[in-house]
């Protein structure tokens, strides 16, 4: 008997939005149909939102983003997806793969749809389903008691909200609860803390499958500090307890994996942790894809997996 590696696993499903969960997809590529990420669609801020504002629907920019890293094979396809309007006008500022998805959108039955075919014109093999196909926001309840609309405003609050919520009670996508039920490996992170992981924390549905998977779940925690001054400020014991609470089950978290610079209290419990250095020599506030990888084999290692 030996021990599991991510090569042994049929269903691999991560958590989170936008260049994180994008990073992790593509350390995780070559799982090909095998691995699912789940997006968090309440984005407020950037061509997102301007689309949102005047069009109404999801968030497009994180699946977008995830999309992007995902490209194996450059194309003109790929090309116009990435591309981005400049200049004063009315599209400055504008990412054409939003647009697009947008369009899609229009012209399909669900979201979901939209997503597919964007991943057959770019040929990509892993699965990227929204947490909601539901228009929904995000917002909190500051300490003064203040409810902050829209992730732009919660990025800007200086201290920890009292409690978070979303703007309308909405479903998770159904293809997102079938994933989480028969995954082997749930990973959630890295990412904007409060704007980019809690709002997926927030569905009701979604926790609840989550309560119910007998799959290892892992935290991935960020390697730069977060532009979120409230969310910079956390500790990593605060997140994984804040993370728990939200889905509703204690010890539900198995594993964190860490960089060096990262304080790791012995609060966090009989939880495996891994640290190590985990940075990209580009860009340092990004996870090396092999390094991520080797991390993601040796928290199995540790959970004790074996495979037949």
């Amino acid at each position: 008997m030996r021990n599991r590696t991510l090569a042994d696993l049929d269903q691999v499903v991560a958590l989170g939005g936008g260049h994180g969960l994008g990073r992790v997809m593509s350390a995780l590529s070559f799982m090909g149909s095998r691995l699912t990420g789940i997006v968090t669609t309440t984005d407020n801020g950037g061509s997102s939102g301007r689309i949102r504002q005047s069009e109404g629907g999801i968030a497009w920019g994180d699946t977008r983003n995830c999309l992007n890293q995902l490209v194996a094979e450059p194309s003109i396809a790929s090309a116009m997806f990435e591309y981005r309007f400049g200049g004063q006008g009315e599209l400055a500022g504008h990412n054409l793969g939003n647009l697009m998805l947008k369009a899609l959108d229009n012209l399909s039955v669900r979201p979901l749809e939209a997503i597919n075919l964007i991943r057959n014109l770019l040929k990509v093999n892993a699965s990227l389903i929204p947490m909601s196909e539901q228009p929904v926001d995000l917002q909190a309840t500051a300490l003064s008691g203040d409810t902050v609309y829209g992730e732009v405003a919660i990025d800007r609050l200086s201290e920890l909200p009292v409690q978070m919520q979303l703007s309308v009670p909405v479903s998770a996508t159904r293809e997102a609860l079938l994933a989480i039920a028969s995954a082997d490996l749930i990973i959630i992170g890295p990412g904007s803390f409060l704007t980019s992981l809690m709002p997926l924390l927030l569905l009701e549905d979604l926790t609840q499958a989550l309560r119910r998977t007998r799959a290892p779940m892992i935290y991935l925690d960020n390697l730069g500090r977060e532009l979120s001054v409230a969310a910079a400020n956390m500790t990593l014991t605060q997140k994984v307890m804040m993370m728990e609470h939200a889905i509703g089950r204690e010890k539900v978290i198995d594993g964190v994996i860490i960089g060096p610079g990262t304080m790791a209290a012995e609060t966090i419990g009989k939880r495996v942790v891994i640290q190590q250095p985990l940075a990209a020599d580009d860009e340092p506030h990004h996870h090396d894809r092999n390094l991520l990888h080797r991390a993601l084999d040796l928290v199995l290692k540790s959970l004790g997996l074996s495979a037949d």
